[in-house]
């Protein structure tokens, strides 16, 4: 489905706004002052993108991938967190935990921190805004496109020291885009940036400069084609099936698959079912139900040659 931004955006300023002033004595007036922030800070979000000043400002030096705001030093000590497109905001109970995030933050070049005068999410929290100043925010409400280009390349290209393998496009847009986000877009980059983020990302894979390409998502094949994928395979191993044997093999369209197959709750009613091609080259698990022949499964993950084998 599309990813339609304004009206994801409205749906998430609208749980923003319920989740920090619901509980409030005085809602009112702590959407006002919500608003008012929000101005500043932009649409509420899901999940930062990995090269997203607020997670990367606050280098600790460690290796770790970072990419939850509870992983950042920094930030010890928030509570009942939004986050948004600029930056989050954060209400803990302690008045001195307040104001030692404040104090942390503001010790890190490109972010700022202050507290807000007025409660949100409790009349007995002690709000807190953090953004990155650095941040620029485009018409539609994305960060500038130069800037979000420069920091993810930066990003990228500082992982490759310690990278063993090149992830694609599909397997790792969530933490390029940021969540929630559509195929080439997100509430933080617009389709501009995102098309020029995913060949910035296809060129230094194609490089050699991350090492061999790791395929593991099937998102760019349809919802359709990814669920004829998996019932093919399960029911063929259901078909190959003697009844008794856990594991074996059978041949498909060229390509040896590895099945295993258990009586869920050893009464007949429901099989479990896993189907492997080669190291993870294409996986496939789910359930089968003899009573009205019917299959149910997750989607299939491996590498797209092979799975479009199957189709």
């Amino acid at each position: 489905m599309e990813f339609r931004a304004p009206s994801v955006a409205t749906e998430l300023n609208a749980k923003a706004v319920e989740y920090l002033t619901k509980s409030l004595a005085d809602p009112e007036t702590g959407q006002r002052v919500l608003e008012g922030v929000m101005q500043e800070l932009g649409n509420a979000v899901d999940g930062y993108p990995d090269w997203h000043p607020i997670l990367t400002k606050p280098d600790s030096g460690s290796t770790q991938h970072v990419a939850y705001l509870s992983q950042v030093e920094a930030y010890e000590g928030i509570d009942h967190t939004i986050e948004f497109v600029r930056g989050f905001i954060t209400c803990p109970y302690s008045d001195n935990a307040a104001d030692k995030l404040v104090e942390t933050v503001t010790k890190v070049y490109g972010l700022h921190a202050y507290r807000l005068e007025s409660p949100l999410y409790s009349d007995s929290a002690y709000p807190v805004v953090v953004e990155a100043s650095d941040v620029v925010l485009e018409a539609d409400g994305t960060i500038r496109s130069r800037d979000a280009l420069t920091w993810f390349a930066q990003k990228a290209v500082e992982e490759a020291r310690d990278a063993q393998v090149a992830e694609t496009w599909w397997n790792i847009r969530s933490y390029i885009l940021g969540r929630p986000h559509g195929s080439r877009s997100s509430l933080f980059v617009n389709q501009h940036a995102g098309v020029h983020m995913r060949k910035i990302l296809e060129a230094l894979n194609n490089s050699g400069m991350f090492g061999p390409i790791k395929e593991s998502s099937l998102d760019m094949l349809s919802e359709k084609k990814r669920d004829k994928i998996s019932e093919t395979l399960i029911r063929t191993a259901v078909t190959n099936w003697d009844k008794s044997s856990k594991k074996f093999d059978f041949e498909l369209r060229g390509e040896t698959c590895q099945a295993e197959v258990r009586d869920t709750w050893d009464d007949g009613e429901e099989l479990s079912i896993r189907v492997k091609i080669g190291n993870y080259d294409l996986y496939a698990s789910g359930f089968y139900y003899e009573k009205g022949d019917r299959i149910t499964h997750t989607d299939p993950t491996g590498k797209q040659a092979v799975a479009e084998k199957f189709l």
